[in-house]
């Protein structure tokens, strides 16, 4: 069996942790912009984009560390799980309702736009990778 077969769950782990790490970083830099971006879905009233703004990267920073470390990785890959969940919804009624946004997932204000379809291809992998993490960390938990 070879290396990366045997650890791949644990490396898909790490590399959702760094990747969480990394998106929550960008957000908590500029939650201003970050509110802007969630304001340009059209879903939450006004106060809701600020205080989603303010708490959901610091959410993704946790458990970002929480997996890159490996500690608490179930309840962890459990709300990225639900976040990638509600980020597909999320994008998929924008994409419904013909916005044409910038997800704001990795870079705030501009520079190349990320499109609502390529936002929702990545969230879709994020998702298809948090899965595994999330099922090897429940089978260890019994």
């Amino acid at each position: 069996m070879s290396f990366v077969k045997k650890h791949l769950v644990n490396i898909l782990r790490i590399a959702l942790g760094i990747i969480f790490i990394y998106a929550g970083a960008l957000k908590a830099n500029n939650v201003v912009a970050f509110a802007g971006n969630i304001a340009a879905y059209q879903l939450l009233p006004y106060v809701a984009n600020y205080a989603i703004a303010a708490i959901l990267p610091w959410l993704e920073i946790l458990c970002g560390l929480l997996m890159v470390t490996g500690w608490r990785v179930r309840g962890a890959s459990a709300l990225i799980i639900l976040m990638n969940l509600i980020f597909i919804i999320a994008l998929s009624a924008a994409i419904v309702r013909g916005l044409d946004i910038d997800c704001g997932c990795f870079k705030q204000g501009g520079g190349n736009k990320t499109t609502a379809w390529q936002a929702l291809l990545r969230d879709m992998v994020l998702l298809s990778a948090a899965i595994p993490v999330y099922l090897k960390a429940s089978q260890k938990a019994q």
